[in-house]
Formats: structure tokens, C-alpha cells, sequence
């Protein structure tokens, strides 16, 4: 998998038409949302010099859309605007446009090249680099998808300053997961700041730091047959605590479910591998002063159970497949647990969080 070239800039109209002229793509389409086609697309519309002929593709907003009604609206619409093997897509949103976008391109006539342009500090920071695509099905988080990178990343910090305080945080939790398989020096500089009252300059560098560490990641092993996974803290339990709000009908940011599933494995972390208890508790204070608490209970535990054993990475039906840290930069993949020790961290999680 060629690695992807990532631009940090504020001129992403310049960004953008390098990229396209680097592709010499026959005929732009360019996906994003509802929203984001009234508050962002004029304007990069405006800016660029190339996109004035582009054919835009809109779908609903929201994680629940990532689905395959709306990757059958997406190939329709790159049919009916007649689209070739030589056309390319702009995914222009956050990480449900950039999951969704990457997988419609990727199988449109068995692969057309994309450009990814986050507009959220989440995309920016996970979905849109590394490569992996995918849509929900049957309830399940990315249950279908392909491994394919962007052609171009364009990130830059201007499309941050509309976002709200749950979308920044939000995007956050994964530079906090990042910190934690990297160095106490990383982790310890993003505590020690709010991603609230950052300015764009220092957002900058610390989101520059944070996907440099998933990239030098990716790079080694881009298809998660091995160190790849340690990406994946936080979010074996993460994403049953955000498939259990979506059956709740009460949906919970991607990342607000990433950062208490960071805290979860990291239980798990302190019973099987000595994860230094000070170490979590410090963690559990920043997550829980930041992010709240899930609403869940003892009644929840099963469910909570079913949606990890769906989890991709499993390779047993008896345990649950999980990343580990014995501390803070200290991988360790590829860890079990039962449903009896999960449960265990689920009362310990939720003794931590005083629910």
C-alpha cells in the first residue's frame, strides 16, 4: 500500500490544486454532507482554481448514514455523472465523508484515486490517514470496508474554528490514544493541555506530532497483520459502547466512546500486564473531567459483550481480542481477556467514573 502524502497547510485551496494536477484526474466529483456542503464547500469552491467544474455529491450527516444505502446514492451519482477509471473524488467532511468516500472510490470500477480534506480534528487525526475504509452494516461499526489510502491529505486547522466543543474533543481522544502508545513525554504534553482553549498554531503542532506517530505506524504495517493494531487501543471496547448507544438510539461521538474504551483496556492493561495504577487513575481523571460517563449499567454487560465479539481482530470465539499497554509506550498486541475479566473491568470502569 503506497504511502499517502499528507499536507499540513492553511492554503488548502493551493493544496488542493496540487494535488489535482499531480493526478490529472478525467472529471472531479467531490462527497461530503448536507452541512458541510452549505458551511464549507463555497468556499473552497471559491478559492480553488480548479474546482469550478467539479460535480458535487451530497449525503445525509451522521455516523448512521455511513451505510449502504448511502454508498448506493454515492455510485449512482458517479454513474449518472459519468464518471471513468481516470476520475477521482475530494472527500471533503469529517470522518464518516472519509471512511465512506475512501470505500465508494476504492470499488467504483474496481478503483478510482481520492483526496481526503478533513474539516473535523477527528478526521484529520485518525479516518482520514491510514488507509482504511469502510461503512457500518447491520449494526456494526465498519463491518464492510477495504484497505486503500488517499491519494493526498490535506489537513489544516481552519476548518476547526466552527466545530463545537464535542467534535474537538472528540478528535482529541484520539490524539490522547496516540499519545499513550507513544511516550509519557507525548501523553503528559496533551493532558497538560485543553484542547478547548488551544490556539490554532499549538493545535497545529500537537496534530502534527499526533498523526506522524500513526503514520510511522501505518508505514511498517499497513495492513494490521502486526504493531498496526497497537492503533487499536480503545477501541474494542470503544466501539460496543458506541454500537450500544446507536441500539439506545442515543448516539455518542466516536471519540467520547474511544476515550472511556481507552480507560476500559487499560484496566485490562493494569490486571494483565501491570499497568501502573497511578498511571490509570491519572488518565481516568482527565478522560472523566473531559468526556463524562457512558450511560451504561450491569444490564448492558451482555450486549457490550456481543458488539466485542464482532470485533474484526478476534481470532477466537472463547476471548476477547484486545490491545494492551504494560505502561505508557509499551505495546502489547494482540492480549486476551474473558467475558468474565471484562466484566470485571466494566465494574471497575464504572466504580472509577462514580457511576
Amino acid at each position: 500500500m503506497n504511502q499517502q502524502n499528507i499536507l499540513f497547510t492553511n492554503n488548502t485551496a493551493q493544496a488542493l490544486d496540487t494535488a489535482i494536477n499531480n493526478i490529472r484526474p478525467n472529471g472531479i466529483f467531490v462527497l461530503t454532507d448536507k452541512n458541510t456542503a452549505v458551511d464549507v464547500w463555497p468556499q473552497v469552491k471559491a478559492e480553488s482554481m480548479l474546482m469550478s467544474e467539479a460535480t458535487l455529491i451530497t449525503i445525509n450527516p451522521g455516523d448512521t448514514n455511513k451505510d449502504l444505502k448511502s454508498a448506493t446514492l454515492i455510485w449512482e451519482n458517479l454513474i449518472n455523472g459519468g464518471a471513468t477509471r481516470h476520475s477521482a473524488m475530494i472527500c471533503l467532511g469529517g470522518g464518516m465523508i472519509t471512511d465512506i468516500g475512501g470505500f465508494t472510490a476504492s470499488t467504483f470500477k474496481r478503483g478510482i484515486k481520492f483526496i481526503n480534506m478533513p474539516t473535523t480534528l477527528l478526521s484529520a487525526v485518525d479516518a482520514a490517514v491510514g488507509g482504511k475504509t469502510g461503512i457500518n452494516f447491520n449494526g456494526l461499526k465498519n463491518e464492510i470496508g477495504v484497505f486503500s489510502p488517499a491519494s493526498h491529505v490535506i489537513i489544516s486547522t481552519r476548518f476547526f474554528n466552527t466545530l463545537q466543543k464535542r467534535e474537538l474533543l472528540s478528535g482529541y481522544a484520539e490524539m490522547l490514544k496516540h499519545g499513550l502508545i507513544n511516550s509519557a513525554a507525548t501523553f503528559h504534553k496533551l493532558i497538560n493541555s485543553d484542547p478547548l482553549e488551544i490556539d490554532a498554531e499549538h493545535m497545529l503542532e500537537l496534530l502534527k506530532a499526533s498523526v506522524e506517530i500513526k503514520r510511522r505506524i501505518v508505514t511498517d504495517d499497513p495492513y494490521e497483520q502486526g504493531i498496526r493494531r497497537a492503533l487499536n487501543l480503545g477501541h474494542t471496547a470503544g466501539h460496543a459502547l458506541e454500537s450500544l448507544a446507536m441500539k439506545k438510539s442515543k448516539p455518542v461521538p466516536h471519540g467520547y466512546a474511544v476515550a472511556w474504551g481507552c480507560i476500559i483496556e487499560l484496566i485490562l492493561s493494569h490486571t494483565h500486564c501491570g499497568f501502573p495504577t497511578n498511571t490509570l487513575r491519572n488518565a481516568a481523571q482527565y478522560i472523566f473531567s473531559h468526556y463524562g460517563t457512558p450511560d451504561i449499567n450491569c444490564s448492558d454487560y451482555q450486549d457490550l459483550l456481543e458488539f466485542m465479539h464482532h470485533d474484526k481482530k478476534n481470532i477466537s470465539s472463547e476471548c476477547i481480542n484486545f490491545t494492551m499497554l504494560s505502561n505508557i509506550g509499551r505495546i502489547n498486541i494482540d492480549r486476551t481477556a474473558t467475558e468474565s475479566e471484562i466484566k470485571t473491568a466494566l465494574d471497575i470502569f464504572r466504580d472509577l467514573a462514580g457511576t
